[in-house]
């Protein structure tokens, strides 16, 4: 059942009010699940449950408007005068930090007192005409006769900002703008539905093949030592479990068969903690996997990269979450995972702040599992105070240092030649973290040095030892956590047939099996466990007491190399194998965080024009030192060494 409803009127707002509804089992029972609504050409969500009631103190006449809800502003005052000047002033903040406000919802004002002197005689004193203003209501008293002011009591307290209200009940609900995901980053729109759960957006906009996303008023939100957080915009992988929605891993098989969740993962709960407002679930290489765009993402679209020219590769796996980051200012982090570089690998590709915490950083309870003895979970953000602060709050049982390490590891053979355009601005970049650490870079070979000092019984290269071993720890960890319960309980449901998966997961899963399987695993884990125990202690992860790490290893992530994603690629065969610097975090379980420098140009082959790709930093340190290295990235942003990215086709336009 649907009733669209059309209403102009004076303030400039156009309604059209979808009332969703669910039918209950046979019962005539309907659930109105919100409305969504135009004002002033822009979208916005009222959601179907009311956060508060206002209750007039006489009748108040609505005949300039039939509308089934109209857009109201709290703004809450504690002077016991509130002046024209006053509300002017207030409003001009509100339209400077909130996305969601707008001169439209200020149809009917609520003016609330919320001072600690109860007793006074509260004074709104409105000498000026208020554009597009049909009503003002004041929680204290007032001359009667003025017309525009009305005395109302609230049944509970609201913020400030911009707020829809039911003239029929009193009702009030809470304004969400409604954006369209014209990148494809997200799988699907999420609201709270108010119970510590979640729903899909019950909403619908325009968009070739886009969903839509809610976002709440960034006013109503103000960070606190508990919520430190508060009011962050986030949208989350489709890997983490979220109570109320389905879970998909980038595979609709799996989508259909499994019902919505029960349980929101522990990790994002903690998020939800700090302050944090999840918005959507985003999309993901099936399964957590790494696959090319467009030729291996076969059940969903490969997100767009906005960058460049726009049709480069995302990277992945957490593909949505990187690229939605880097494409929408309404949007503050993201949350994805990463394995064997699934966070940076997107974070390279889109030139934003990115991380693979420390294995064990945060528990993953509740995310379906590439190999659970190396997925991590990171943050995606623009800005390094934001991403710090995130990675603060969020991670538990790690020790805060402000000292910095005075070595810096650097391995020449990384780098490309300082004559090309990002050569030459990696090499400014380290020379300015060398002044601002006082110290100097020390050029190290960790092949050469691993020959040199390997445990006895170890293969004399390091390659030798760890070729494989990454391939076979996520091929057989994943087929035998996810794939064989996921194959067995859909041949159950599905009159004994197998469900589609993705080339690249299907062929990886088949090449786990056919060399070794479980017994493999063991082995591969074995040689994982004697990298880490070198790299702590005749590699370059020795800890410190007084900076955490000895020292930080640099290496380049990015080059600004395009990587289109209409390029035809042979079909896969197997896991990537080998050994090289975006290994060494996984095989010795430390923190790998990688930052923009800056962006090189080249020409392209779809727009035929000078585009830019971004140039990226990883900085390594020892195992636990997560939080030292957010600490010295924030600092290298004060500094302007390191600087915030814009959204868009330019880190810096």
């Amino acid at each position: 059942m649907a009733i669209l409803r059309g209403i102009s009127h004076p303030a400039g707002m156009f309604i059209t009010a979808f009332f969703f509804y669910s039918l209950i089992s046979t019962a005539t029972a309907l659930i109105d699940n919100g409305k969504l609504v135009s004002l002033n050409g822009l979208d916005y969500w009222a959601g179907g449950i009311a956060a508060s009631e206002l209750s007039p103190s006489r009748n108040i006449n609505w005949n300039w408007s039939s509308a089934d809800i109209v857009p109201l502003t709290i703004v809450k005052t504690n002077g016991t005068i509130f002046s024209s000047n006053e509300l002017e002033k207030t409003i001009s903040e509100f339209q400077s930090s909130d996305d969601v406000f707008s001169p439209g919802f200020m149809e009917v004002i609520f003016i609330e007192y919320n001072g600690d002197d109860h007793e006074i005689d509260h004074t709104v004193e409105l000498n000026a005409e208020i554009p597009g203003n049909k009503l003002v209501l004041t929680s204290s008293k007032h001359n009667d006769h003025k017309p525009l002011l009305v005395h109302a009591n609230l049944r509970k307290s609201l913020p400030n900002g911009p707020y829809f209200l039911s003239p029929r009940t009193g009702e009030i609900f809470k304004a969400f703008r409604v954006y369209s995901d014209h990148q494809l980053a997200f799988t699907e729109g999420a609201v709270s539905d108010e119970n510590d759960g979640f729903m899909s957006l019950p909403a619908l906009t325009e968009g070739a093949m886009t969903k839509s996303v809610a976002v709440p008023s960034r006013l109503y939100y103000t960070p606190t030592a508990d919520k430190p957080l508060a009011g962050l915009r986030c949208g989350v992988k489709d890997i983490f479990d979220l109570k109320g929605l389905r879970t998909s891993g980038g595979n609709r098989a799996f989508y259909d068969l499994y019902p919505e969740r029960n349980t929101t993962a522990p990790s994002i709960e903690r998020l939800i903690d700090a302050g944090v407002v999840i918005v959507g679930k985003m999309g993901t290489v099936q399964f957590a996997n790494g696959d090319n765009p467009t030729a291996d993402w076969v059940d969903f679209h490969c997100p767009f990269n906005p960058r460049g020219d726009g049709y480069q590769a995302p990277g992945g796996s957490s593909s949505g979450p990187g690229a939605g980051i880097a494409s929408y200012d309404w949007l503050d982090i993201t949350i994805g995972s990463d394995t064997g570089g699934s966070m940076r690998s997107p974070g390279s590709m889109q030139g934003v702040f990115a991380n693979r915490p420390s294995t064990g950083a945060i528990g993953l309870d509740n995310v379906l599992p590439l190999c659970k003895d190396l997925d991590t979970a990171g943050v995606f953000a623009r800005d390094a105070e934001t991403w710090s602060s995130t990675i603060h709050a969020w991670y538990p049982n790690l020790t805060n240092y402000e000292k910095y390490p005075e070595r810096i590891f650097y391995q020449n053979a990384s780098f490309p030649d300082h004559s090309t355009e990002a050569g030459s601005m990696l090499e400014r970049f380290v020379q300015k973290v060398e002044k601002f650490l006082g110290s100097q870079r020390e050029y190290v070979d960790i092949a050469e040095r691993w020959e040199e000092t390997h445990p006895k019984n170890a293969p004399s290269n390091v390659t030798d030892l760890l070729n494989t071993t990454y391939a076979i720890l996520t091929s057989v960890g994943q087929y035998r956590s996810l794939a064989l319960p996921f194959y067995a309980d859909y041949a159950a449901e599905n009159d004994g047939r197998h469900p589609f998966i993705n080339p690249g997961p299907l062929k990886r899963w088949k090449w786990g099996q056919d060399n070794g399987g479980d017994s493999s695993y063991d082995v591969a884990l074995r040689n994982k466990t004697v990298f880490r125990e070198w790299w702590e202690t005749d590699g370059y992860g020795k800890p410190s007491k007084e900076a955490c790490s000895e020292g930080v290893y640099l290496y380049p992530y990015s080059k600004g190399e395009p990587q289109y994603r209409n390029v035809y690629f042979d079909a896969p065969t197997a896991p990537p194998m080998g050994f090289k610097d975006g290994r060494i975090s996984n095989m010795a379980d430390v923190p790998d965080f990688v930052v923009p420098v800056g962006e090189v140009s080249y020409n392209s082959t779809v727009s035929y024009k000078t585009e830019y790709m971004p140039v990226t930093m990883s900085f390594v340190a020892a195992r636990g030192c997560d939080l030292m290295l957010a600490n010295l990235i924030r600092d290298l942003q004060a500094v302007e060494i390191i600087k915030p990215v814009n959204t868009g086709s330019r880190m810096y336009p």
